[in-house]
């Protein structure tokens, strides 16, 4: 039977059938009073509450929303060091009411001079995994500070010496870890111990110190904040960073720092029904992804679904096939064309609906991206046909989802959505000696060899494959809502993939199903990414009835631990109130004022 589809759905039938899309029963814990809070003037919401006070901090001062981001990103690389990063990279999505100006900073880590397509290919055509995930080879040219910096220099107001000056502060107390960074640091162990400069301030006998503190590190930031970002990429820093590469055989040289540029980018913006959603652009799939399947579920009727489990299968379904284009077309927009018109065309997505059965999933061997190309108003004089291998079918990888976002409003109304990541825990379990921070592995985001999975279990094709100076793919999705016109949600996540899924689902639960955000972020979630053909559902996110429905119609069913995405949200009231939720799956907080 297939689904039967009109041109417009009916509002309420959306709320009641829809209204459980993905998220069958809402089971939540009770958050710490720390990680909800409302304020009239600014919220600040992220990972660490020590970090959300110097954001807030920052904002009573008479900083603006950029301002708390960069001190916030700055006070992250502290606390979080599992995620939070001067070593990294990430993306930072910027509203400015005073003319309603939406721009977004690109500052993805890049693939250094010296790397090549087959840089972790062994003579037999092999993978070495482990190198494109752990240790100096693994390790992408850092963006954070660059992206940072050009974010303030074009948005922000208070002296960036003043931004970094509370970091500085936490890095120079002795510090104790968080129940978070004790088990990120367990989880890690056997990464970190194999590079003893992290693992000799951070462990002791393989267990996470009781209390350390950061010299090295708030040197760095001492030194960034008086001589900015050319000391990073030019100066004592960037000498640091190329003896350390050639400490452990890494790619990076000075002339590969020195050339890294943030780009400022122009956004995506979509519509579903009358909100308008403003997202990442590429190297971010996030934006497109999340757009495609908003469009994909717009167009159901569902009136003639009654079975419990019908509507979670027609997301799951659209789910896997704007993963399905994802994989197959999206990289790096200064290195590579891609159909973004004919992703997001509606006749383009009305095609791809109409592949959705009702009563069976498409198993995703047999799915293939479709031809986004004959859709788009400018297609390349040639191009490559998708396909999909149905001899692969790759198993997820054990995930570190250790990425984080920060959301932010204030009192002027301007927004922040800040998604930065070091990939892996710890990134490449690389610390820079003398200098205290870690490196990422941003590397595993190319697809080292097209068609075989990295850690997070994602396939895809050439168009993400290595090139020097190329920006892997990313997941990281910052997002702001608009309601009327109006920012009405600032929201991001943590989880690789999974961002995309929870974003998805905390916007149709605070639309659809009338939650309030506390609720939205809370609920159980799932989330499939067309490769490999799994479903994973946290626990309490299905029903017996639901989960019955599912299995019937061909879904492999997985258990997902609860801890491996986050969000950090906003929501602004009709008055004007901010509404800031930590999300209770990790040890966040929401400070307003």
């Amino acid at each position: 039977m297939r689904l039967r589809l009109r041109p417009r759905a009916l509002r309420a039938l959306w709320i009641g059938a829809l209204a459980s899309i993905m998220l069958a029963c809402f089971a939540p814990s009770v958050p710490a009073q720390r990680q909800v809070q409302r304020a009239q003037r600014g919220m600040v919401v992220s990972r660490h509450e020590a970090a959300s006070r110097v954001g807030a901090d920052i904002l009573r001062s008479g900083g603006n929303a950029v301002d708390a981001a960069v001190a916030v990103s700055m006070a992250l690389a502290v606390v979080l060091p599992q995620a939070g990063n001067i070593g990294g990279g990430g993306f930072l999505l910027f509203h400015r009411a005073s003319d309603d100006l939406f721009t977004f900073i690109d500052y993805r880590e890049t693939a250094p001079a010296a790397a090549h397509r087959d840089l972790y290919v062994d003579a037999a055509g092999n993978v070495d995994t482990m190198a494109a995930r752990r240790g100096h080879r693994s390790v992408g040219v850092p963006g954070t500070v660059a992206g940072l910096h050009l974010a303030w220099t074009r948005y922000g107001s208070l002296p960036w010496e003043t931004l970094l000056e509370p970091a500085i502060r936490l890095a120079e107390r002795n510090f104790r870890p968080n129940d978070e960074l004790k088990r990120a640091l367990a989880a890690e162990r056997d990464k970190l111990e194999r590079y003893p400069e992290g693992a000799s301030l951070m462990l002791s006998r393989g267990k996470a110190r009781r209390r350390f503190k950061q010299p090295e590190l708030a040197q760095t930031l001492r030194t960034l904040a008086s001589e900015g970002p050319d000391a990073f990429y030019r100066g004592t820093i960037a000498a640091a960073i190329e003896r350390e590469m050639r400490r452990g055989g890494g790619l990076i040289t000075r002339d590969d720092l020195a050339s890294y540029r943030a780009i400022e980018r122009t956004p995506l913006r979509g519509r579903y029904r009358d909100l308008e959603i403003v997202c990442a652009p590429p190297p971010s799939s996030g934006g497109v992804t999340l757009l495609q399947i908003l469009g994909l579920l717009e167009g159901f009727e569902l009136q003639a679904i009654e079975r419990p489990g019908q509507t979670q299968h027609v997301a799951l379904e659209a789910t896997a096939r704007a993963f399905a284009d994802r994989n197959t077309f999206l990289g790096d927009p200064d290195f590579v064309q891609m159909p973004l018109r004919g992703l997001l065309s509606p006749r383009y997505l009305d095609t791809r609906r109409r592949t959705i059965s009702l009563d069976r999933s498409t198993p995703s061997h047999f799915l293939a991206a479709g031809d986004a190309w004959a859709f788009d108003s400018e297609p390349p004089a040639s191009r490559a046909r998708p396909r999909a291998d149905s001899t692969r079918v790759p198993q997820l990888q054990r995930e570190s989802p250790e990425t984080t976002h920060v959301s932010i409003v204030d009192v002027e109304g301007n927004a922040v959505a800040l998604t930065t990541t070091l990939n892996s825990g710890f990134g490449s379990g690389v610390m820079v000696q003398g200098a205290g921070f870690f490196l990422n592995n941003e590397m595993d985001d190319f697809d080292a060899q097209p068609g075989q999975p990295n850690q997070f279990g994602l396939v895809g094709g050439e168009i993400n494959a290595i090139e020097p100076g190329k920006r892997m793919l990313s997941s990281m999705a910052p997002t702001i809502v608009l309601r009327d016109g109006e920012p009405w949600l600032v929201l991001g996540a943590r989880g690789g993939p999974r961002i995309i899924t929870a974003i998805l689902q905390i916007i149709l639960n605070v639309y659809e199903r009338r939650m309030n955000l506390q609720e939205a972020v809370a609920a159980g979630r799932l989330h499939h990414q067309w490769l490999p053909d799994v479903v994973w559902h946290e626990e309490g996110a299905l029903t017996g009835e639901v989960r019955a429905y599912l299995e019937r119609t061909g879904h492999r069913l997985r258990n997902l631990p609860r801890t491996k995405s986050s969000a950090q949200c906003i929501a602004i009231e009709p008055d004007g109130t901010l509404f800031g939720v930590a999300d209770p799956r990790t040890q966040g907080a929401a400070v307003g004022y």
